[in-house]
C-alpha cells in the first residue's frame, strides 16, 4: 500500500488546475502528468514505490496516494521496468478514474503477471496494447508512439503528445537514437523529456554484488538526444531517483551551451509545474 509524505496537496493542485495551455506536473523518477486546457489529463509512468532496498533505494518523497486520484483520461507507461509499470502505483488510477492503461505488450504482461484484474476493479478492455507507428486520441491530444533505445528494456517505446499549445517528447528511459534525427524533423517538439543520472555501482539481483550500472543518459548523451530531435527545451528527469545514480542536472547548462539544441532548460524538482 501507498503511503504519501505530501498527504493529497498535488493531487488537488493538478485537479484544481485550469492551465491556459498544457500544465506539466513533474511526479519525480520519470513520472510526469500532462493536463490541457480542456480538462484532458494523461498520467506517464506514475511510480510511488520505495524500490527494493538494498539494490533500489528511492530518494525522493511519494507525493501522492493514488487512491486520492478522482480525475484522468488515461495512464501510459514507456516499458515494462517497476517504476514505470506499478500495480500500486497505478491500479489505484485506473480504478477510481475508470480510464485505460497504454503501454507495450511487455508492459502489460507485467499488469497480468501481477493479477492487476484481480487485486483491483479493472476490466481486460482498460488494458491497451501500443506499438511503435500507432497514433490515437487522449481527448485533446493527439498521442504518437515512437521509437525508443533501452538496452535495459525489453519493448521500450517513447511518447509524442500534440496539442494546439504544443509539442511534448517524453522518451522514456531511452538513449540516443539513430530514429531521434528522423523525429526531429518530423516534429516540431516544445518540449522534450529524457532521462538523467551518473554511473553508480549498484548491487546485482542475483548475487547482491555491486555492478558498474548505468541505466540513464550521462551529460553527453543527452546533449545528443536532444540535438537529433532538436528540442526547444530539454527536461531532464530520473536524476533525483535513484541512490548511486543521482545527478545534479544544472551541469548540463554547460554541456548544451555550444550545441543548437536544447534552446533552454528547464531543471524542475518534484512536484514542480512548468506550462507550454
Amino acid at each position: 500500500m501507498v503511503q504519501s509524505d505530501w498527504g493529497d496537496w498535488l493531487v488537488r493542485d493538478i485537479e484544481d488546475a485550469s492551465p491556459d495551455s498544457v500544465g506539466i506536473w513533474y511526479l519525480g523518477c520519470n513520472g510526469f502528468v500532462l493536463k490541457g486546457r480542456e480538462g484532458t489529463t494523461v498520467y506517464i509512468d506514475p511510480y510511488l514505490g520505495l524500490g527494493t532496498p538494498p539494490r533500489t533505494i528511492r530518494m525522493i518523497p511519494v507525493p501522492f496516494d493514488p487512491e486520492d486520484v478522482t480525475e484522468g483520461d488515461a495512464v501510459l507507461a514507456t516499458h515494462e521496468h517497476s517504476d514505470h509499470v506499478h500495480g500500486e502505483s497505478q491500479a489505484p488510477i485506473l480504478e477510481s478514474t475508470d480510464s485505460p492503461l497504454y503501454a507495450p505488450d511487455d508492459s502489460l504482461a507485467v499488469t497480468r503477471e501481477e493479477n492487476w484484474t484481480d487485486e483491483w476493479d479493472l476490466d481486460d478492455d482498460q488494458f491497451v496494447d501500443v506499438s511503435e507507428g500507432d497514433t490515437f486520441e487522449i481527448g485533446e491530444f493527439t498521442v504518437h508512439v515512437e521509437a525508443a533505445h533501452d538496452p535495459d528494456s525489453t519493448q521500450p517505446v517513447s511518447y509524442v503528445f500534440e496539442h494546439e499549445a504544443g509539442t511534448i517528447f517524453h522518451g522514456g528511459d531511452t538513449k540516443p537514437s539513430d530514429e531521434f534525427e528522423r523525429l526531429g524533423a518530423e516534429y516540431d517538439i516544445d518540449l522534450g523529456i529524457l532521462a538523467f543520472g551518473t554511473v553508480g555501482m549498484i548491487p546485482d539481483k542475483e548475487t547482491g554484488e555491486p555492478e558498474r550500472t548505468r541505466w540513464y543518459n550521462d551529460e553527453n548523451q543527452i546533449v545528443e538526444a536532444a540535438e537529433a530531435l532538436e528540442l526547444e527545451r530539454l527536461l531532464p528527469s530520473h536524476w533525483d531517483m535513484w541512490k548511486r545514480l543521482t545527478s545534479d542536472p544544472k551541469v548540463l547548462h554547460h554541456h548544451a551551451r555550444s550545441f543548437d539544441y536544447p534552446r533552454e532548460l528547464e531543471i524542475v524538482e518534484i512536484g514542480d509545474r512548468l506550462d507550454l
